[in-house]
């Protein structure tokens, strides 16, 4: 050891000619033909003669390069092929990604799988919470640090918790490709760290005689909005479903409604049949559309739709205006045809299918039928309770239809 020193090395590098001087050990400075001065360490791995490339003269000196390469002997010693462990690190950082890299590859990929719905979502939490604050990190550098600072800065649990989802789908993609090596978000959990959500507001249902009192009330906000509510109350519908309905879907001959796939909450078209009642409904308002392709057209213009809140904020008005009523949202609607289905004596999978609910489990799997004759009995039946509401009618179910009691 020790063999060289800096007045040596100087000398050499003034000559210029191409040089190979051992230090002892391994260690040997190297001056290449284009006079590029700089130290290897060889040494033997594996029966096989290798060489470490330490770094450049003067950048390193000749002390640093003794004490690099007794380091780099240690190693040796161990077993490990220092050169080629340097060449894998030197590759992993050539292809280190940041978060923000990785989340718009994982955004490529997810795009083809998921929902449009649940795609627009998940973009909108990973581009406008996860990325701001941690998408300038390296992937191997995110910590469970990072992940509970992410989640605390949202807040709320429900969002923390669709935002933990997004960024474990980022990892998981990212240790698919050998990006990433952990996920972060393992054993992290929203609930553990945001404060709790306030209870969820349970589902309405109106009674027969609130429901004798909110339906002759309807046109005092529109006849467009009584029918459109009267409608969503008797097709059992979601909102966005009857506010994104164009006459094309609607089969007057037939009496039936499809809901195209893009329309349906569960992607999957629905036709919902229409009893006389409600085929009139949609006779009037096809009166108000002048012309438009949209059962419910903008007041604004006819080439496209009313706002989704549009018939929210209508029986909103409907709700201050008249007293004596509980304050009630339009997908309270759902919930009060659902139940009183079951009080007309609707069979239990007949009135789930009424409001295209997945039955689940082996049903769905095996149980192909789509209940459509039974369907428009149980929605003329509905309808005609609707009617007498609205009227002010004792209603009496049809004597002919007997109710078989339950098994």
């Amino acid at each position: 050891m020790a063999k060289l020193s800096d007045i040596q090395i100087k000398s050499w590098i003034r000559t210029g000619l191409p040089i190979a001087k051992s230090d002892g050990d391994g260690l040997t400075f190297t001056l290449s033909k284009n006079g590029t001065p700089a130290w290897v360490l060889r040494y033997r791995h594996g029966g096989r003669q290798k060489e470490l490339t330490i770094g450049r003269y003067p950048d390193i000196t000749l002390g640093k390069a003794r004490e690099l390469a007794t380091e780099a002997r240690a190693n040796i010693q161990q077993g490990e092929d220092v050169a080629r462990s340097k060449k894998l690190l030197a590759r992993e950082l050539a292809n280190a990604k940041t978060l923000r890299e990785l989340a718009n590859d994982y955004l490529e990929k997810a795009k083809l799988v998921l929902a449009p719905s649940t795609f627009k979502q998940r973009k909108y939490h990973i581009d406008k919470l996860i990325l701001p604050k941690l998408g300038s990190l390296l992937v191997r550098e995110v910590t469970t640090t990072d992940v509970v600072y992410l989640l605390e800065s949202v807040g709320k649990m429900h969002v923390a918790s669709l935002v933990q989802i997004a960024l474990s789908r980022i990892f998981k993609h990212g240790i698919a490709k050998h990006i990433a090596l952990t996920n972060p978000c393992l054993g992290i959990t929203a609930s553990a760290i945001c404060e709790a959500p306030k209870p969820t507001r349970l589902r309405l249902k109106l009674s027969e005689d609130e429901l004798r009192v909110i339906l002759p009330a309807l046109p005092s906000i529109g006849i467009q909005n009584a029918l459109a509510i009267k409608i969503l109350l008797s097709t059992c519908v979601r909102t966005n479903e009857l506010v994104k309905a164009e006459w094309s879907d609607i089969d007057f001959e037939k009496a039936e409604w499809t809901i195209p796939d893009a329309n349906s909450k569960t992607r999957k078209g629905f036709t919902v049949p229409l009893p006389p009642a409600i085929v009139g409904w949609f006779n009037e308002l096809k009166i108000y559309a002048c012309g438009s392709k949209y059962v419910l057209p903008s007041r604004t213009g006819k080439h496209s739709h009313i706002a989704l809140l549009t018939i929210g904020v209508a029986v909103g008005k409907l709700c201050k205006r008249f007293e004596g009523f509980r304050r009630f949202t339009p997908h309270d609607l759902r919930s009060t045809a659902r139940s009183h289905l079951t009080e007309l004596g609707i069979n239990l999978i007949v009135a789930e299918r009424c409001l295209n609910h997945s039955l689940g489990g082996l049903v769905s799997i095996y149980d192909q039928h789509d209940y459509m004759t039974e369907r428009r009995l149980a929605l003329e039946i509905w309808t005609d309770f609707i009617l007498a509401c609205e009227c002010g009618q004792l209603w009496q179910k049809n004597k002919n239809i007997i109710q078989f009691r339950s098994a």
